[in-house]
């Protein structure tokens, strides 16, 4: 009986690991809707990012590409 429970929840476990993916590729359109950002004010992200860059005294290198300080 105990051999027969522990089979049982190793079944269970196991049947959590699915092998294909959680999210199809036709649903991750409507995950990528513009209402799932985190920050939506477009002007205040560019206020925070200047303040940043002044702050820390470095400019660019946020995903593009160039940056640096152009110093050589």
């Amino acid at each position: 009986m105990k051999t027969l429970i522990v089979a049982a929840a190793l079944a269970a476990l196991l049947a959590g690991c699915a092998l294909e993916p959680w999210v199809k590729p036709y649903e991750r359109e409507r995950l990528a809707d513009p209402i799932m950002k985190a920050a939506r004010d477009p002007l205040a992200d560019k206020h925070r990012a200047h303040v940043y860059e002044v702050r820390e005294g470095a400019r660019g290198a946020t995903g593009v590409q160039g940056g640096g300080c152009g110093c050589n």
